[in-house]
């Protein structure tokens, strides 16, 4: 959220001065290259949407020929930063009263002039149609706001993966995130406004208004204003807050003395709405009245909803419009209403965006030619405010956020995102182990332990770039800006969905990207393959004159050593910039002695003596001795049983993994020392894939298509990952429909303590689908 200077302060009336300094840095960032524009003007909102293309600085790296290697000494490649050109959609909201000045601040930024028309949608939209046209010297295009409306809906659930939450009031985690379905449809969308309407969601395109009602959002003011002289939506709210219904209302117990049994009706259940006021000989308070009013209003939009599921089969049912728009006090009363009239087989959910729904179709509609939905979208937690606080007792001018600007940005992704087909339940998947909003102990750790490693990630960063003397301030700024979303989300953990380590650890990955950081560790990789790969042939020719029995034990044992190289473990980049000598026989001397943390060797040992699988899937972690000589030789040993393999790697850089274009130049160097790999390479039965992501974890319900189409295709029977970010910190519990190893060395103290465990200790989970048991007729132990 970025604050914006005043000139003068609001008036007793709560009007609000229309001289603001936008910081064009913060808000309408990238002005210069945008079009496409769409607007959705409501009551007392505007939403704007355009479309930006980017260029930002990429890690690119390149093999050397023969002849360049030789005048580079040792290196196995270089390292060239090159510019990229994205696209990204920015989205942002902000109050009526300063649509003057941001239309102006537009006209005075906006360089592309190709852009003739913009789409518009909302009750507003005919309203502000002339001021547009003049201002931005674009044709206005109004477009069917339930049409723009559903458009956004579906794309807010297809493309961001927390975008719908329960709200739970006296819940330790008020908001309860929902992993968005695969397939979104079919859904029910409650759009409360003045009035109701219900709509039945089918498809991108089908869809129908099945019902509604006058009763709404514009009757709960107007009979509020009416009752309690009360003018403004969020001023009413606050007393209803406040106010006590029993006290107007009455209840089945006023009639019968307590509960009435023999129809199942508690005690405490609404009667009559108001029902005290026709007899009660007294002033009723403003906040009684108003709570009675909402409860009344609430509770019929929530059977009607119920109604309406329940006649069309519907269990997924949405509810947006002003009424909603974030307010505690009506998400309470919906949620209250749905769990009572459906005995809580449908729960009321509610969305992050749900007041970008209508800018974000509104723009769909525009850029239709484009085909914007054949892209995968990720949302940029660098350029986005998030879910703001909602609490009561906040006043009525701090709930109108005067003078502040609400953001949301999404980065088109390079890669189509699919999930895994070997995804036991995909409705029920959930990448992350731990959720913190809801861990309040863990959650303290996590941010205390992502801002006491800032200065090194902050000195890693400058030190990748030592030709560019302007770095250091670009690091102090990415600094800033990271410590700024970790206070945010200290007091808001909420705001991006469910807060977990990995999606800290994704946020510090876009604020770098955003100070044009892509790869801070690129020279540390570059070094730890350099040096690794001397080691190779001596490693396998080691494990090659080992019996196959103590083989199998080497070669997990190597996996696990070379798993300790992670420099976003503190504990171990300590030890690796003190020690520089520190190695692959260090690392394996670290691990504890079996029995491990948790250790399923011996029926993975057992399932090795019956027949080779057909395909492994391998979602590899770091460069280096992880890669070179822990996984590669692991790799040698399947292709050798008659195994094909899938080496997935990274699409983008994080921390000191391998990413895919890395792993191509390092695989091509191992072919050229060992025929084994030579030969996997050539037959096809080695494949390097993208995996899709650009993160240090793994979510198994987002990755490339191209990955999910070649794991179809090769009948993939064996799934394995590796390292704490894609074993323990994601997919520790995620079912998979094949076999699955688990292999993770546990690098931080905190963890290993929690886990009942400490510093280097391993984690080896082998798993068996329900029913299909090894060859032996055995299968593993449970967690």
């Amino acid at each position: 959220m970025a604050e914006c200077d005043r000139v003068v302060s609001c008036t007793s009336s709560h009007t609000m001065d229309k001289s603001i300094i936008l910081p064009p840095d913060e808000i309408f960032r990238n002005l210069e290259n945008a079009k496409r524009f769409a607007i959705d003007i409501g009551g007392s909102l505007t939403k704007l949407a355009y479309y930006s293309t980017l260029q930002h600085k990429v890690a690119k790296v390149r093999s050397f020929d023969n002849t360049a290697k030789e005048a580079h000494g040792d290196k196995l490649y270089e390292i060239a930063v090159q510019e990229e050109v994205t696209a990204r959609l920015h989205f942002i909201k902000f109050e009526n009263a300063y649509i003057e000045t941001c239309l102006d601040f537009i006209k005075d930024h906006l360089v592309n002039t190709d852009t003739k028309v913009i789409k518009a949608t909302g009750g507003g939209a005919h309203k502000f149609k002339d001021l547009i046209e003049k201002k931005l010297g674009l044709n206005v295009d109004k477009e069917d706001e339930m049409t723009c409306l559903i458009k956004g809906c579906n794309f807010v659930l297809r493309n961001i993966p927390q975008e719908a939450f329960v709200y739970a009031k006296h819940a330790d985690s008020e908001f309860r995130f929902q992993k968005t379905h695969p397939d979104i449809f079919p859904y029910l969308l409650v759009n409360i406004g003045s009035g109701v309407s219900i709509v039945k969601v089918e498809s991108e395109d089908k869809f129908e208004r099945i019902g509604g009602s006058s009763i709404g959002g514009g009757t709960f003011w107007g009979l509020g204003a009416l009752l309690t002289k009360t003018k403004r939506f969020d001023e009413l709210l606050q007393l209803a807050s406040k106010g006590q219904h029993t006290n107007v209302d009455m209840l089945v117990k006023d009639i019968y003395g307590g509960s009435y049994g023999s129809l199942g009706l508690t005690g405490d259940l609404i009667a009559s709405s108001f029902g005290k006021s026709a007899t009660a000989d007294k002033e009723f308070s403003k906040g009684d009245m108003a709570k009675s009013l909402l409860h009344m209003i609430s509770n019929d939009i929530g059977q009607l909803a119920c109604l309406y599921a329940k006649l069309h089969n519907l269990s997924r049912v949405y509810f947006g419009g002003f009424f909603i728009r974030g307010h505690p006090v009506t998400m309470h009363t919906i949620t209250y209403s749905i769990n009572y009239f459906t005995k809580g087989e449908v729960q009321a959910l509610f969305l992050r965006h749900e007041g970008y729904l209508g800018a974000i179709g509104a723009f769909l509609k525009g850029a239709e030619e484009d085909n914007p939905n054949q892209y995968s979208w990720g949302e940029n937690y660098a350029g986005s405010s998030g879910l703001m606080s909602v609490s009561p007792d906040m006043s009525p001018m701090q709930r109108a956020r005067s003078g502040t600007f609400d953001m949301l940005e999404m980065d088109r992704l390079e890669r189509q995102l699919v999930k895994l087909p070997l995804l036991q339940d995909p409705s029920s998947y959930i990448p992350d182990t731990v959720d913190l909003t809801e861990d309040a102990l863990a959650r303290d750790y996590w941010l205390y332990c992502f801002e006491d490693a800032l200065d090194g990630v902050v000195k890693r960063a400058v030190a990748s770039q030592p030709d560019l003397p302007e770095a250091q301030e670009r690091a102090e700024k990415f600094r800033q800006k990271y410590r700024h979303k970790l206070q945010t989300l200290r007091q808001q953990p909420f705001a991006y969905g469910s807060l977990t380590v990995r999606s800290l650890l994704d946020t510090r990955e876009h604020c770098l990207n955003e100070f044009n950081f892509p790869d801070p560790y690129s020279k540390i990789k570059q070094r730890e393959n350099d040096g690794a790969l001397k080691y190779y042939l001596k490693a396998v020719k080691t494990l090659d004159g080992l019996e196959w029995n103590e083989r199998q034990f080497a070669l997990i044992r190597g996996v696990l050593a070379g798993n300790v190289f992670d420099w976003g473990a503190k504990a171990v980049s300590d030890v690796l910039e003190s020690d520089p000598e520190f190695g692959f026989e260090e690392a394996e001397r670290q691990l504890e002695e079996r029995p491990w943390l948790v250790d399923c060797y011996d029926q993975w040992f057992e399932r090795l003596k019956g027949p080779p699988h057909r395909c492994a899937l391998f979602f590899v972690d770091n460069s280096g001795v992880d890669i070179i000589l822990g996984v590669m030789p692991f790799v040698r040993e399947l292709l050798s049983r008659g195994t094909e393999v899938v080496l997935a790697s990274n699409s983008g850089p994080a921390l000191n993994d391998v990413t895919n274009n890395e792993l191509q130049i390092l695989t091509e160097r191992i072919a050229a020392m060992d025929p084994v790999i030579l030969d996997g390479l050539r037959d096809e039965r080695l494949m390097l894939v993208q995996s899709g992501s650009s993160s240090p974890c793994l979510d198994l319900s987002r990755l490339d298509k191209v990955l999910a189409t070649v794991v179809r295709e090769r009948k993939t029977d064996l799934v394995i990952i590796e390292g704490m970010g894609r074993a323990i910190h994601t997919n520790y519990y995620a079912m998979l429909s094949c076999e699955s190893l688990k292999m993770a060395v546990i690098k931080n103290s905190w963890l290993a303590d929690r886990l009942g465990g400490k510093l280097f200790s391993v984690v080896f989970k082998y798993e068996v689908p329900t029913g299909k048991l090894s060859p032996d007729g055995s299968a593993p132990s449970p967690l």
